[in-house]
């Protein structure tokens, strides 16, 4: 007997767009906001914030320690410790923006690459921001170089105290969350 794929179902859009208009836009993100007809056949607007694809980095030495950023993060005006992320730039693969993020952030280059499971949607109820995750092994260090938004503390850690971190709720951070349970279940 051959195995084949589980196919998803398919489910029709109960949503009807009518017109969409960009209200604001950075080098970041933009603002669209639609007209539409709801599922309930009532019209209505829906704000919507278009973002670049954002990548995620589990980094691993050969220690088995895993490489965590800290920062302060001014949308919720908390510190937060997470996975190297980033976000693709036009016409950047997933991979390279990985790769460029790493570098930048923690002054790290790796050899081996491995894409951590598939897609991860973030906040999808207002965001169309897909994120990408990506083991890192194999690690060489060289200077960082963040961006000038970007006051980041590097600390490596063993997977107690990661698993740690995750379960007091010290790691908030969506993408950082997934990626390194990912990484768990991987390793385990």
């Amino acid at each position: 007997m051959i195995n084949s794929p589980k196919l998803l179902p398919i489910y029709p859009n109960p949503w009807k767009t009518l017109s969409s208009k960009i209200i604001y836009s950075n080098p970041w993100m933009q603002i669209r906001e639609d007209q539409v007809i709801r599922p309930d056949g009532n019209s209505g607007i829906y704000g919507l914030v278009e973002a670049r694809t954002a990548t995620g980095v589990v980094a691993v030495t050969e220690q088995n320690e895993i490489i965590l950023v800290g920062q302060y993060r001014y949308p919720t005006e908390r510190y937060s410790w997470e996975i190297i992320e980033g976000g693709s730039e036009k016409g950047e693969s997933s991979l390279s923006a990985a790769q460029r993020e790493l570098k930048e952030e923690a002054g790290i280059i790796a050899q081996n690459w491995l894409q951590l499971g598939g897609d991860v949607q973030l906040s999808n109820c207002f965001t169309n921001e897909i994120g990408h995750l990506f083991l890192a092994c194999n690690l060489t260090f060289i200077e960082s170089a963040p961006e000038g938004t970007e006051v980041l503390e590097v600390r490596k850690v063993t997977i107690d105290t990661c698993r740690e971190m995750l379960q007091s709720g010290e790691i908030e951070d969506a993408m950082s969350i997934i990626g390194l349970y990912r990484y768990l279940d991987l390793v385990r």
